[in-house]
């Protein structure tokens, strides 16, 4: 009979450190091998920013430049999440960032061409979420943001939709704990939009909403 790999099990538990802070759980990420999504990836992208952080923003998966550099929110739309943050008067340097996948999931065209994002089933967010409760147990935010419907599906179920409810504040349940939710799309979808000021100005909004909750 062979043996079951730890990633046929598609959860993270068995990998989740029992106590320590965010470095701790950074460390044990590393090595996670939850679901089979590590295989493929450059490395694990954990979480990143202040432990003490009021505001946790939470994104679907690490893309290419996020894959290769090891940080979330390093490419084209964490670049212009930052720019919408500050504009909206969050310092982006003191919120914190993570996602709901913490390897990247692609596919190829071609053999050795560039890597396609693709989205992440609800097994997999499934599987990576005992990560995203720890983060949230350690730097209990105030407030989270949801950027984008896997986000939302991977905290509120299957039936999150990101356009019936972004820009509003939700209160729920999330892991134990009550928290305080204001979902909006994932700033990747700004620079796909036909028109980007357009999908800009809609997601600026919507961070002002997070930002009044804040001050």
């Amino acid at each position: 009979m062979a043996v079951k790999a730890p990633e046929d099990g598609y959860t993270a538990e068995p990998f989740v450190p029992e106590r320590g802070g965010l470095p701790a759980l950074r460390r044990a990420a590393a090595g996670c091998r939850g679901c089979p999504l590590h295989r493929d990836a450059t490395q694990t992208v954990f979480g990143a920013g202040d432990a003490d952080a009021r505001v946790m923003l939470v994104g679907e998966q690490p893309g290419d430049q996020e894959d290769r550099q090891g940080r979330p929110f390093v490419g084209p739309a964490g670049k212009l999440l930052d720019r919408a943050l500050a504009a909206a008067g969050i310092d982006p340097g003191e919120a914190y960032v993570t996602n709901a996948v913490k390897h990247f999931k692609f596919t190829r065209a071609e053999p050795g061409k560039r890597r396609i994002h693709k989205a992440p089933t609800l097994r997999e967010m499934t599987a990576c979420g005992p990560w995203l409760a720890a983060e949230l147990a350690v730097v209990e935010p105030e407030l989270i943001v949801l950027l984008g419907a896997s986000a939302g599906k991977a905290l509120l179920g299957s039936s999150f939709r990101v356009t019936q409810v972004r820009g509003t504040v939700l209160e729920e349940e999330i892991h134990g704990r009550r928290e305080r939710l204001v979902p909006t799309v994932h700033p990747s979808s700004v620079l796909r939009a036909d028109d980007r000021e357009s999908a800009y100005d809609g997601l600026l909004s919507d961070l002002k909403v997070a930002a009044r909750l804040l001050a």
